[in-house]
């Protein structure tokens, strides 16, 4: 049996440019080495979810992406297709694309409806962070009327994306407030309600609405404690919170792995990490597995005061107890490191591990180094972002427009702030470029997003997925020859440029 290896070993496909679109999302063309008949080759659900992820800023790859391997994501069986859809109505919504959205939501039906759940809860998210929540509540009720899913759990759901995005005012009301709220609050329901008010930051209104819990009489469970010792922490009040888990201990609450974790953070922020450690060590001993956001905990504990030492040790152990660094265990050193050459090592050797770097990474990185006037490792971490398939962001754009700008390089900046308009993101205003406002949005609006053959449009692009494994790095692409703006590499030559343009810099500064 001939099967796709995993993503850190794929090979290219292709649909050819003479098969309708139709086509190439029912089925998949294969190169010789794999027979195209053999029905057990599939791609693997982490490619398809990576694949998609990569192009999260360019809504119209995504969508024929999704199109192009619906055929092996249903040959993973309807959880894989579910997995599938909720990303790209997550990307969808982040470019503010809801009829599509909607329509994608609406063609694909899956059994048993508990599979579409988390779909609904990335189109209630990007509903809620564009402030629609009228629409949020109104895809609340279709869902019910389409899909049988108008119940507690998908209420709860709509709660906590309006409470994700700061319209727990909305939510309380409608939860609490109202005369006929869709269902009885209950502890999960507070809550919600509780965390919202915690990303808020309204301190105050935190401690009112914990105190309003107890003249109602809710019953407070594990994770309402968990909540508050987190809120007093993060209120600047983390003696207060240690005092809260003390509580938690003397009342026989047997504590779970996430209010380990925020007990963790407030002793290491009160009292110093080394209580933290020493609270880890009573966490083992009591029998409750860490997870990596333990770990992360006291690692960025250890980063804050210098003890990057000791922090690479917890990542050894944190490989010897299962788990796996992930790109916030490397954010951590990002943020504290200083040192120019000690941050691109371990950048290296993050991109050459299993740990995939995020959008984030590639943006804290470039701004880092652009504050510090460092513009070739600017430019090396967007080509290594290009290289590993992920469609750029706004903030990268922005990033390595204002190292170019730092560096006077205005043509080479005015190159990417066009191209970055062309592909409908908003650029930052800036004068020197005469960039006046937001960017071009998607030009079309289309209700129907059924995959239908389309000859012209054939001729004019083939899609192409690549993912191959190349010098020790992924790099996943979803090429088309379509005509769009492609996002552009920094040549040999306009490195050459910098590091001239660089040395002169450096030159004129140690003269003056």
């Amino acid at each position: 049996m001939m099967r796709f290896p995993p993503s850190h070993q794929l090979y290219r496909l292709f649909s050819s440019s003479s098969t309708s679109a139709a086509a190439a999302a029912a089925s998949v063309h294969l190169p010789s080495a794999f027979p195209a008949a053999d029905p057990s080759t599939t791609l693997d659900l982490d490619t398809i979810l990576e694949t998609l992820t990569s192009y999260a800023s360019d809504w119209q790859r995504a969508l024929d992406f999704f199109h192009w391997s619906s055929a092996a994501a249903a040959a993973g069986g309807p959880t894989h297709t579910a997995a599938a859809l909720s990303r790209t109505i997550d990307i969808l919504g982040k470019h503010f694309e809801f009829p599509l959205a909607w329509s994608l939501l609406s063609s694909h039906p899956l059994s048993p409806p508990d599979l579409l759940r988390p779909s609904f809860r990335a189109l209630f998210n990007r509903l809620a962070a564009a402030h629609l929540v009228d629409d949020a509540l109104t895809a609340f009720d279709r869902a019910a009327a389409k899909h049988g899913l108008r119940d507690r759990v998908t209420f709860h759901l709509l709660v906590d994306a309006l409470c994700d995005h700061r319209h727990v005012a909305e939510a309380e009301e409608l939860c609490l407030r109202s005369k006929s709220p869709p269902f009885p609050p209950d502890t999960k329901t507070y809550n919600l309600l509780l965390r919202g008010w915690l990303k808020m930051g309204w301190w105050s209104k935190c401690r009112e609405f914990w105190e309003e819990m107890d003249r109602k009489g809710v019953e407070k469970d594990l994770h309402s404690y968990s909540i508050y010792m987190d809120i007093l922490s993060k209120a600047g009040k983390p003696w207060k919170a240690v005092k809260l888990y003390k509580e938690m201990n003397k009342k026989g609450l047997l504590l779970d792995v996430v209010a380990y974790n925020t007990a963790i953070q407030a002793i290491g922020l009160s009292q110093g990490v080394d209580i933290s450690v020493r609270l880890y060590r009573e966490m083992l001993d009591s029998g409750c597995k860490p997870n990596v956001a333990t770990f992360n905990t006291i690692i960025k504990l250890l980063c804050q005061e210098g003890r990057f030492r000791e922090g690479y040790a917890f990542v050894d152990q944190m490989r010897k107890k299962g788990c796996e660094p992930n790109a916030m265990t490397y954010h951590c050193f990002f943020q504290n490191l200083s040192s120019p050459q000690e941050i691109l090592g371990l950048f290296d050797k993050m991109v050459r591990s299993a740990c995939r770097p995020k959008m984030d990474t590639y943006v804290m990185l470039m701004s880092k180094f652009g504050r510090w006037g460092f513009l070739r490792p600017v430019v090396m971490i967007w080509n290594s972002m290009l290289e590993h398939g992920c469609s750029p962001d706004a903030f990268a754009y922005n990033a390595l427009i204002d190292a170019l700008l730092q560096k006077g390089m205005v043509d080479m900046a005015r190159k990417y702030d066009e191209e970055m308009v062309a592909k409908g993101l908003s650029p930052k205003p800036r004068k020197v470029l005469g960039t006046k406002g937001p960017g071009v949005q998607s030009d079309d609006d289309h209700d129907d997003v059924t995959h239908t053959s389309n000859p012209d449009k054939d001729q004019e692009f083939a899609i192409v997925v690549a993912s191959y494994h190349h010098g020790g790095k992924v790099i996943t692409k979803l090429m088309k020859n379509e005509k769009v703006a492609e996002t552009s590499m920094i040549t040999d030559v306009q490195m050459r440029a910098i590091s001239r343009t660089e040395t002169i810099l450096e030159d004129k500064i140690s003269k003056n």
